[in-house]
């Protein structure tokens, strides 16, 4: 990484592991042309619109372009043997030479996990704050590109001038430290982006929202305003994180003779910072589980993000040395993951932790929109082995990182924008959210909800669609990315329903008539030694095609299968009732 300490402020250094670009947030915030006709700014929405993470969304303003975020998104119950879910990068590839950088809002993984994706295919500076950039640093490192990204440490109000447009970080609350919205300003306007926000007046770590800095654009005048749709269902406001606190101290004091282990999501770092003060407070060790639990803190230890008193924290190896009323296993898992370590844990995986009577074990997270069955799945397995669990529904151990409707009034209602996006959620979410603007006095022609590959075109005088450009999922399966397609997993599917038989012969070459076979195989069908009579008949009908054919002095290898495919499933058909994948392999001597 390079540095740029010319530009670098020492107050501001975070880590000696990071470089900097720090530019001195304008006076004129880009407002300086004051051109009788402003240009436009184009928005192209390749990710996060109709769907659950896979954010990603690039700018463009008279010929330069800027990347908001590069996340994915993770498989659902549909995408067998799927690892992760990355955007289409085909559009951004096209106009490398036109993008000026990359900036992150904050460090989850539906927001930086498709950057070293990306990064391989073209090497773009990166800007975030500094345990965005730790969190990058650590997935640059895993995928081999270490050292070869620039990437600039930016605090929270200080601005990037990217080609024409001068992108300014403002400080926000969310379930992750370092979170940032952006204002953009550019010659066509100044358009903010909150990333994903929630208004905390009593945040556990940090200040407050930076409310004065959007009531200010808003005096100013803003162009577009783009807003986390997240909670837009949900009524009121959301809860302080000092209310988490409050209920850990009771379950503390309630689980005096147990030990405790509490599952959470690993970037949730005031949330574990709250049970390490709890653990301190009621005298007990801590100890962590699970991979991205373990580097996460590691990190965030290291940028001074996590405060953890000496003799504290301990290895989870130790933790039989000590009597369970002294312990607290912080792990993940909170979603029911099934490689998770309280997953594990739950069906008496785990090589380390076995949990029974005398655990209590919290759950602080809500489970994410699919993922209620899983969870409920480990919660009644912990429940089988007499575990005590606490989740969400029962005590106020978790709060969202995301703002309810009366935030997102008060949002905006300081910003005034002329025109409206709602962002990051699926459809009922975004529909939602366009209905709080249109109550608060936002007209329905001034607001624009698009899909994954929607192009609005922004510009003072008006606000207009385009037409869509590439964009879509490309799945990560092993090593491979984007070789897993739509076919693919449709025959994944198609195995997984109905099986697969395979059927082998051997035919002669100048005749074809069957020398050998043919011999008939099941997977995932029926189970062949209690199936022999309809086998037999699978045979019979094969060999009978096969025949045929030679006598009609057909021997292309295409048609011959074709027969035996049609023929066998219409077989199968009507016996079982199931059409498994058919699989015919012919063989000539």
């Amino acid at each position: 990484m390079e540095a740029r300490q010319e530009e670098a402020p020492a107050r501001a250094k975070k880590s000696d592991s990071f470089s900097r670009q720090v530019k001195r947030p304008s006076s004129k915030k880009g407002r300086g042309r004051q051109a009788a006709h402003k240009p436009s700014m184009r928005v192209y929405f390749l990710g996060g619109l109709n769907e659950i993470g896979k954010n990603f969304t690039l700018f463009e303003c008279e010929g330069d372009m800027v990347i908001v975020d590069c996340g994915l998104a993770f498989p659902t119950d549909d995408m067998l043997g799927i690892d992760l879910v990355l955007p289409d990068f085909t559009f951004a590839e096209r106009n490398a030479d036109k993008i000026r950088g990359i900036v992150l809002t904050h460090g989850h993984e539906d927001h930086i996990g498709a950057l070293p994706y990306l990064l391989k295919k073209m090497n773009l500076p990166v800007y975030g704050t500094a345990l965005t950039l730790g969190l990058v640093e650590g997935k640059l490192r895993e995928h081999g590109l270490h050292n070869k990204v620039k990437m600039y440490v930016t605090n929270p109000g200080e601005t990037v001038k990217m080609g024409c447009m001068d992108v300014e970080l403002i400080h926000v609350n969310h379930s992750i430290s370092d979170a940032v919205g952006l204002a953009i300003h550019s010659p066509a306007g100044t358009v903010v982006h909150t990333g994903d926000f929630k208004i905390d007046c009593t945040p556990t770590q940090g200040g407050m929202i930076d409310l004065g800095r959007f009531a200010q654009l808003g005096r100013e005048g803003v162009l577009a305003l783009m807003a986390d749709s997240t909670n837009a269902e949900r009524p009121g406001y959301t809860q302080t994180e000092q209310k988490v606190f409050a209920t850990f101290e009771s379950l503390f004091r309630q689980a005096e003779k147990d030990r405790l282990i509490i599952a959470t999501f690993a970037s949730n770092i005031s949330r574990v910072q709250q049970i390490i003060n709890c653990a301190v407070k009621y005298g007990r060790k801590v100890a962590l589980s699970g991979r991205s639990m373990l580097n996460v803190m590691g990190i965030a230890a290291e940028l001074g993000y996590l405060e953890i008193p000496d003799g504290v924290l301990i290895d989870i190896d130790m933790i039989s040395r000590y009597p369970k009323e002294q312990i607290v296993l912080v792990t993940t898992g909170s979603q029911g993951e099934p490689m998770s370590a309280l997953t594990r844990m739950a069906f008496a995986d785990h090589r380390k932790v076995e949990v029974g009577p005398g655990d209590t074990i919290i759950i602080s997270a809500r489970p994410i929109p699919g993922n209620e069955k899983t969870v409920g799945t480990v919660v009644d397995e912990l429940l089988k082995r007499g575990c005590r669990v606490v989740y969400e529904s029962m005590y106020e151990v978790h709060v969202s990182g995301h703002a309810c409707q009366e935030e997102l009034k008060l949002m905006q209602g300081i910003v005034r924008p002329k025109y409206f996006i709602p962002v990051h959620g699926e459809q009922k979410h975004l529909r939602k959210h366009a209905d709080v603007a249109r109550a608060m006095g936002m007209d329905s022609k001034n607001i624009f909800i698009g899909d994954v590959g929607s192009v609005v075109e922004l510009n003072e005088d008006y606000m207009k669609a385009l037409p869509p450009v590439p964009a879509g999922r490309v799945m990560v399966d092993g090593l491979g990315v984007g070789d897993v397609g739509s076919i693919v997993l449709r025959d994944r599917k198609h195995l997984g329903e109905d099986g697969l038989i395979v059927v082998v012969c051997t035919l002669a070459a100048g005749s074809g008539r069957v020398i050998s076979g043919p011999d008939v195989v099941s997977r995932g069908f029926v189970y062949v030694r209690e199936s022999e009579l309809l086998i037999d008949e699978a045979k019979k009908l094969v060999y009978n095609i096969l025949e045929t054919s030679a006598q009609g002095d057909v021997h292309d290898w295409g048609t011959l299968k074709t027969r035996i495919k049609d023929g066998l499933s219409r077989l199968l058909y009507e016996r079982t009732r199931r059409s498994p994948m058919i699989l015919p392999i012919i063989m000539e001597v």
